[in-house]
């Protein structure tokens, strides 16, 4: 089984207001890798799911996979880590849960820290969400909107982004244009971008791989400049979350 940590949960799910409740994860970037860190972090009882279809669980990081079709199937006590998902038909793909199943895993009162990913990116770095994104419960306590840092400096294409022509909407870049901070900040502080969906939670924002000293700069900058353009969030985590590393909190 995945036993918790012998300390206490660190500085990275305070830094993510995700040391209790329901914590929903939206954008591109490492919302999984973010959910496993967060996971192994918390010292208690931990369910995982989504709203989206996604990437099978990885058997290493999860201790049971319920998946739940007519009613919620009951958890073994002894598993630490629980993840729950929909049927599919797709390849190495599981299903998301409707807003009614994901409260009735919550109500429950069987673990202490919800974790949900919030809508999909295809693997990629960067997105804005489509009209139908993100599907976030309303009774969620906290949204992490993921964004990665290594776009910075890149070219704004699919190579990097889903959606990039949704991209280049919100954050007033062209198409092939390299990123820069300016347009991270406003993809984390636009309603149609990072907040769009969030209702009256507590938003962190995210900007994951900070690899190196460059792009911790960059990440650092556009951090600055999203607490700038809006009132709606009092920090920025920059992170390594693979690692389950905290970089920097960068606060208004």
């Amino acid at each position: 089984m995945h036993k918790a940590p012998s300390a206490a949960p660190g500085t990275l799910l305070t830094a993510l207001a995700a040391d209790r409740g329901v914590v929903c994860l939206v954008g591109a970037g490492g919302k999984k890798s973010t959910m496993y860190a967060l996971a192994t972090a918390y010292a208690g009882r931990v369910a995982l799911s989504s709203t989206a279809h996604m990437y099978r669980y990885d058997a290493e990081r999860v201790d049971q996979v319920l998946v739940v079709e007519d009613g919620v199937p009951l958890s073994d006590p002894a598993a630490r880590v629980v993840a729950y998902c929909g049927p599919t038909d797709t390849p190495q793909r599981v299903g998301g849960l409707t807003d009614r199943q994901l409260a009735e895993v919550a109500g429950r009162g069987e673990f202490g820290l919800m974790l949900i990913k919030a809508d999909g990116a295809r693997a990629r770095w960067i997105k804005a969400p489509a009209e139908y994104e993100p599907l976030i419960p309303a009774w969620a306590d906290t949204v992490i909107p993921v964004v990665s840092a290594r776009v910075l400096g890149r070219r704004l294409d699919d190579g990097i982004a889903h959606r990039p022509e949704r991209v280049a909407a919100v954050v007033g870049a062209a198409l092939d244009a390299a990123l820069e901070p300016k347009h991270l900040a406003r993809l984390l502080s636009s309603a149609q971008g990072a907040l769009k969906g969030v209702g009256a939670a507590t938003v962190v924002p995210l900007i994951n791989m900070v690899d190196d000293s460059t792009l911790l700069e960059r990440a650092r900058s556009a951090a600055e400049l999203a607490l700038a353009s809006t009132t709606r969030f009092d920090r920025v985590v920059l992170a390594m979350m693979k690692e389950g590393r905290l970089v920097e909190i960068v606060q208004r």
